[in-house]
């Protein structure tokens, strides 16, 4: 018996039974498949990936400079969702839960990345900078949206959404005071306000800034995300 598929690297659960449904069980079965195979079935990059992997070659370049340090937090659909609607209030949510543990840890992110998986098992990562670093809510939920909004999605069957918040900073090692537009004040007094909420109340109170959150009772209500939190 060879060693498993799941032992090469990037190969998760959901991959590896993608793989078995097609007779891919080991490294051998894999390394005797064409590259062209892999990639129909996995997509362009993450097939070749296998491919070379499959066959001990990595050519991955290794950067010896410390990674910035980020945070991040992931929604799981129970089912693959088409409406960009709902991929928008999931967002909102995400970018809520990112702004509360800044906060709570008195940290600033300069830039966001939001990554959409899809029902293929593909996905695409697109990042944005911020103009000026920042720990609130409503900040972090209007750079998710614009990053989302460039994908252009129609129609697409959207497994997960994730979003980081990327290059994490002390909030007093910021280079200039924090700063919003006049329209921002009262997002941020309700943001204060839910913050106060949370701590005494529990994590779980969900706060969205009014002038993001444009909630349509046709829709059903997406849920909390779920907490999957990376440093």
């Amino acid at each position: 018996m060879g060693r498993p598929v799941r032992e090469l690297p990037g190969i998760g659960g959901k991959t590896a039974a993608l793989l078995g449904e097609y007779g891919l069980h080991t490294v051998a079965d894999v390394a005797d498949v064409p590259q062209s195979t892999l990639q129909r079935l996995l997509g362009a990059r993450a097939g070749r990936a296998l491919h070379e992997h499959a066959h001990g070659r990595d050519t991955t370049v290794v950067d010896p400079t410390p990674a910035p340090p980020r945070l991040s937090t992931e929604h799981c659909f129970p089912r693959d969702e088409l409406a960009p609607a709902a991929h928008r209030r999931i967002l909102l949510a995400l970018a809520d839960d990112l702004g509360i543990c800044l906060r709570a840890t008195d940290r600033i992110a300069t830039g966001v990345t939001c990554t959409i998986r899809y029902a293929d098992l593909s996905a695409t990562r697109r990042s944005r900078t911020l103009p000026e670093a920042t720990q609130h809510t409503v900040v972090l939920a209007r750079a998710a949206c614009a990053v989302y909004d460039t994908l252009g999605l129609q129609r697409a069957r959207v497994r997960s959404i994730s979003l980081r918040a990327d290059a994490l900073q002390p909030a007093d090692r910021a280079t200039r005071q924090l700063t919003l537009d006049a329209g921002d004040d009262k997002p941020i007094a309700i943001e204060v306000g839910a913050d106060r909420a949370r701590a005494r109340y529990g994590h779980r109170m969900l706060y969205l800034p009014p002038s993001l959150s444009t909630p349509d009772p046709r829709l059903p209500d997406a849920g909390a995300p779920e907490q999957r939190h990376g440093q």
